[in-house]
């Protein structure tokens, strides 16, 4: 499977880019600048430049020939809501046109934990969740694409456990390096497409986890 990865640079995107290259996929991590590549480099992963704010049709083309696109960008919440507004949430919807552009049937976004629920924002990033929830909402109705949202918990560096849990239970925390195994092992299991699966730390190995959702 050949498998683009947008948000590489990020802390998810680097470890689901590393993890894809171990498992031998031929990954290509999508990243905003040219010093971004030291790590792919290093880590022999192609690269590939990414403008989310550019236009979908130009995305389209460096997308062109994958057969999955996993979206982990984010504006990180440090360079104001306008930022939020035009990569988390435009950014990722330019990245869906790109990919129905280019023929990709398979899309992994990695959201947060009930992005759906406005109930259940976090107050202290509220923006970065209305993003969520619209970029989701439009990945939901109004593609064709074979779609799994992740929604992680409260993010941590710890060192992973290879065990999540999936029943959505309330707040919660998960390891960066579990998420990106989920998302890695969601990529071809079926059951996981068109499917909204909340990840915390839990007692279930991610595999089988999946297998239940």
């Amino acid at each position: 499977m050949k498998v683009f990865v947008i948000g590489a640079n990020g802390n998810i995107g680097r470890l689901i880019s590393r993890q894809l290259s171990e498992k031998g996929a031929d990954v290509v991590a999508g990243i905003r600048k040219p010093e971004q590549s030291a790590f792919f480099e290093d880590n022999h992963i192609k690269t590939a430049h990414v403008d989310l704010l550019g236009r979908p049709e130009e995305l389209g083309v460096t997308l062109d020939g994958f057969d999955a696109v996993i979206f982990t960008a984010g504006s990180g919440g440090k360079t104001g809501d306008d930022m939020t507004l035009l990569v988390d949430l435009d950014g990722a919807v330019k990245s869906m046109q790109a990919a129905q552009i280019a023929g990709i049937d398979r899309y992994i976004m990695v959201s947060a934990l009930w992005a759906e629920d406005r109930d259940r924002w976090n107050e202290a990033i509220r923006p970065y969740y209305a993003a969520k929830f619209y970029a989701d909402d439009w990945l939901r109705h109004r593609t064709n694409l074979n779609y799994t949202i992740m929604e992680p918990g409260a993010l941590t560096f710890d060192k992973g456990t290879g065990k999540i849990n999936t029943s959505g239970i309330e707040g919660g925390s998960v390891a960066r390096e579990d998420v990106a195994s989920t998302v890695i092992a969601a990529l071809n299991q079926p059951q996981t497409i068109n499917k909204t699966i909340p990840i915390v730390t839990g007692e279930t190995p991610i595999q089988e986890a999946l297998k239940n959702v």
